[in-house]
């Protein structure tokens, strides 16, 4: 019900967010700083002191600061976290298409709003419930709950973005529909308290990433095209 009434009351929220936090989180920031402030006018010191702690992790957790997004003839990060798999032989999970595969993990301390690597047209959008195993597992891929992007280039190359909920994270937000024109770098979701983001390129791509590196969303460099 609160967050339904956060939906009513906001514009679209996915090409420019104003707050230095993200709007999903405003329900629990609203509803942790409301009892924070309950527990000091009744005296209650200890309450007091860990509610306003929960508040200011939680401000901290949904942070959504603002990202210049670079130029270039290259694909952005869609996360903030560490590139934790590279696969040259993995299938598209929709389209059972040869593609290359970059698995990027977010920790609960990175920022967890997710932005679009490419410009182009989605084309497909689907939603899968599954279970809540540990997001750097290779199975989490395939068993955990997830929201997997078709998105659709000018040049009429596609790839394929998987939001992959973790061990904590319980919700998955998406903000753009099909048949929209999505703009790189632009928010295009995020998945609250955690979890793992999948990118399925075509064959022909060049990984710019190594393993281990860690990655900011929508200005690391992940893949580009041979000319």
């Amino acid at each position: 019900m609160i967050e339904d009434f956060f939906k009513a009351k906001l514009p679209p929220y996915n090409i420019e967010n104003r707050l230095p936090v993200a709007r999903p989180g405003l329900m629990f920031i609203f509803g942790l700083g409301l009892l924070t402030l309950i527990f000091w006018v009744l005296g209650f010191c200890i309450l007091t002191y860990i509610f306003l702690i929960l508040t200011c992790f939680t401000i901290w957790f949904f942070r959504d600061p603002k990202r210049p997004i670079p130029p270039g003839e290259f694909g952005l990060s869609p996360a903030d976290g560490r590139v934790i798999r590279i696969d040259s032989l993995a299938l598209c999970p929709l389209t059972n298409a040869p593609t290359i595969k970059v698995s990027i993990f977010m920790s609960i301390f990175s920022v967890h709003v997710n932005r679009l690597p490419v410009s182009g047209l989605l084309v497909r959008q689907d939603y899968f419930k599954g279970t809540f195993l540990n997001a750097e597992l290779d199975k989490a891929s395939e068993k955990n709950e997830r929201n997997a992007l078709i998105i659709e280039s000018s040049d009429g190359r596609r790839i394929t973005v998987v939001q992959i909920a973790g061990l904590i994270a319980r919700r998955i937000v998406s903000w753009v529909n099909i048949g929209e024109n999505l703009t790189r770098g632009q928010r295009f979701g995020m998945i609250r308290f955690g979890s793992r983001l999948d990118i399925y390129l075509p064959r022909e791509a060049q990984i710019m990433v190594a393993l281990g590196q860690k990655v900011n969303a929508g200005w690391s460099p992940i893949w580009r095209y041979p000319d």
